[in-house]
C-alpha cells in the first residue's frame, strides 16, 4: 500500500498537479499511514476508509495532546493521507477533517518573528545572487514579490509590460494571472522602488507574455529555476519566497499604522486603526479574510 500511495503521487506530480518535493514529502507522511493501517490489518488502498483515517487522526490527536507531536504535524499527516486517496479515486474519496473528525487542535499561524526579508540589503544581495546564478527573470520574480506583495506564481505569470502601463497610468496594478481561487485585485503603487521593479520586470520579459519563457510550462519553470530562486532567498534573507509577501505586509501595516507591525516589535495603540490595516493589507495580498492577515504582521494582542 505504501508503494502504491508514492506511484500515485510520482504520477501526480509528472502531471504537474503537484511538485515534486510535494509527491516526496507526503510520500513519506503516506508511508507511516501505511504502516499504521496495516498493524490495523488493512493492506490494501481499496480497503482504506474514512473511518479507519479518523481511527488515524484521533490517534495522531493524543499524541498531540500528550506533546509527542505538533498539531500543524498531526494535522499534515491526515491531510497527505487525503491527498493520495483524492489521487488514488479521482477525487472521489470523502475527505477526513483533521480538526473536526480528528479532534486534532487548530494549528497557530500567528507570526511572532519580523520576516528577514525587511532587511532590504539582505534582499539586495538575494536578487543579485537569483540574476546572476539563475537568471534575470528570476531575479525580476523575486523583486516582485517584495515589492508589489505577490505569489511566486503571480509574480511569474504577470504580464510586467502592461503592469508597468498600468501603475504609471493609474497609480495601481491589476493582479488576476495565477491568483488563488481565480480572485482578481489591485495593488497600489505607493513608491517608486514598485515601478522599477517593474521596470526590470518588463525588460527582463521582452517580448514574451510573462516571466515564464515561451515554449516552458509552469510546472517546469517551478521545479527549476523558480526552484533554485527559492533556495538562493532562503540562503540570503532566512526565509523563502512567501517570506517577501511577509516583508511587504509589515512595510504597508507600518505604513497604514504609523508603527511597525506586532511581529516586527511594534504595539498596537488603536484597535480601529489596526483593523483598517489589517483589512487593506488582506485585500492587497488577496485574501479575503483579515485574520489571515496575522500570518504576515503578527496578532492583535
Amino acid at each position: 500500500m505504501g508503494t502504491a500511495g508514492q506511484y500515485a503521487l510520482n504520477n501526480s506530480a509528472r502531471d504537474g498537479a503537484v511538485s515534486f518535493c510535494t509527491a516526496a514529502t507526503n510520500g513519506d507522511r503516506w508511508e507511516s499511514f501505511a504502516a499504521w493501517a496495516k498493524d490495523e490489518g488493512v493492506k490494501k488502498m481499496e480497503n482504506v476508509t474514512p473511518e479507519l483515517v479518523k481511527e488515524y487522526g484521533q490517534e495522531l490527536a493524543e499524541k498531540v495532546k500528550n506533546g509527542e507531536m505538533a498539531a500543524s504535524t498531526a494535522q499534515n499527516y491526515v491531510s497527505a493521507v487525503n491527498s493520495v486517496m483524492n489521487i488514488a479515486t479521482n477525487n472521489e474519496w470523502k475527505s477526513v477533517s483533521p480538526t473536526k473528525d480528528c479532534g486534532i487542535d487548530q494549528r497557530s499561524h500567528v507570526r511572532e518573528d519580523a520576516p528577514g526579508a525587511l532587511d532590504r540589503e539582505a534582499v539586495s544581495r538575494a536578487v543579485e545572487a537569483v540574476r546572476a546564478e539563475v537568471g534575470e527573470r528570476a531575479g525580476a520574480v523575486v523583486e516582485l514579490c517584495r515589492e508589489l506583495g505577490l505569489r511566486s506564481k503571480e509574480a511569474s505569470l504577470i504580464d510586467a509590460r502592461a503592469a508597468l502601463a498600468e501603475a504609471k497610468e493609474r497609480g495601481a496594478v491589476s493582479v488576476d494571472a495565477g491568483t488563488k481561487g481565480g480572485r482578481e485585485r489591485e495593488v497600489p503603487i505607493t513608491s517608486p522602488a514598485q515601478v522599477q521593479a517593474l521596470e526590470r520586470a518588463a525588460a527582463a520579459q521582452g517580448s514574451d507574455r510573462s516571466m515564464v519563457p515561451e515554449g516552458q510550462s509552469w510546472a517546469s519553470w517551478r521545479e527549476g529555476e523558480l526552484r533554485d530562486a527559492r533556495e538562493l532567498v532562503q540562503a540570503t534573507t532566512g526565509g523563502g519566497l512567501h517570506d517577501l509577501r511577509a516583508a511587504y505586509a509589515c512595510e504597508r501595516y507600518q505604513e497604514l499604522t504609523g508603527h511597525a507591525a506586532p511581529c516586527a516589535g511594534g504595539e498596537i495603540s488603536d484597535r480601529d486603526r489596526d483593523a483598517a490595516a489589517r483589512m487593506a493589507v488582506a485585500e492587497e495580498l488577496g485574501h479575503g479574510r483579515i485574520d489571515v492577515v496575522a500570518e504576515y504582521v503578527g496578532g492583535r494582542r
